[in-house]
């Protein structure tokens, strides 16, 4: 079933009005027609509402609502993933998968290794490009929110922000035991927030690992035996988290 976001003011009591490019997309490229049912969310509440679509056209599509429900597409823990930031369009890549793996908020980081630089003009186009990203991103895999994607953080901003949230962690290279890796994630429990930080090409200095350590309470971990990509690691560090609490 094809998923689609509006905005809380286009829900009335029985039905929903859609607008804006997704008119053009339900006509023209998926060819819907009226008794056809569509998903569709606000993107923020956590709820989906089953719809038939009533009419069509060239400015709306009003939808009625047959139920309204719980989505049972997101998460039980809201996981924000702290990105160093990558060259080239590798940001696009990670922000896709990582909202079509679950997660709830994306935050941009420069750290002492970050080669990117982005001017404020650069920043705010990029920053447009990546929520679009993960806004299509959520509507193909089902979500029932759109995950925030941030302005681009410094190294101490994102250290003082993911410092708030229950459990951190940071994959790093130099770290050892699996085993402790487990034992974090099963440690983790429904309703909780978690912070995921990454490095960008070139990981993390020792000196910026003491410090999420002690500034900000994160635990280094492992993620196997071999050294992934900046763009790799995020994404298996939220797969195995999706493996170990989406029960």
């Amino acid at each position: 079933m094809y998923h689609f976001f509006v905005e809380p003011s286009q829900v009335g009591e029985h039905e929903i009005q859609i607008i804006g490019s997704d008119v053009n997309h339900i006509k023209n490229v998926l060819r819907m027609l009226p008794g056809e049912k569509i998903s569709v969310s606000t993107g923020e509440d956590g709820f989906d509402f089953l719809c038939e679509i009533e009419t069509l056209d060239g400015k709306e599509i009003r939808a009625r609502i047959l139920e309204k429900r719980g989505s049972e597409t997101e998460l039980p823990c809201r996981i924000t993933l702290f990105q160093g930031l990558p060259k080239s369009d590798k940001m696009e890549l990670i922000i896709q998968k990582a909202v079509e793996l679950g997660v709830y908020r994306i935050v941009p980081v420069t750290t002492r290794r970050t080669i990117v630089k982005l001017d404020a003009k650069k920043e705010a186009a990029k920053q447009k490009r990546w929520q679009q990203i993960a806004e299509s991103a959520a509507k193909q895999s089902g979500r029932a929110v759109i995950p925030e994607v941030s302005s681009v953080h410094s190294w101490k901003e994102a250290l003082k922000e993911a410092a708030g949230l229950d459990v951190r962690v940071i994959p790093y290279e130099l770290a050892t035991g699996m085993e402790a890796t487990r034992e974090i994630f099963s440690q983790i429990r429904s309703g909780q927030s978690v912070a995921i930080f990454i490095g960008p090409e070139g990981g993390f200095e020792e000196e910026e690992i003491a410090q999420a350590r002690e500034e900000a309470g994160f635990s280094p971990i492992t993620l196997g035996r071999r050294i992934l990509r900046t763009e790799t690691a995020g994404l298996a560090t939220l797969a195995m988290l999706v493996y170990t609490v989406d029960t």
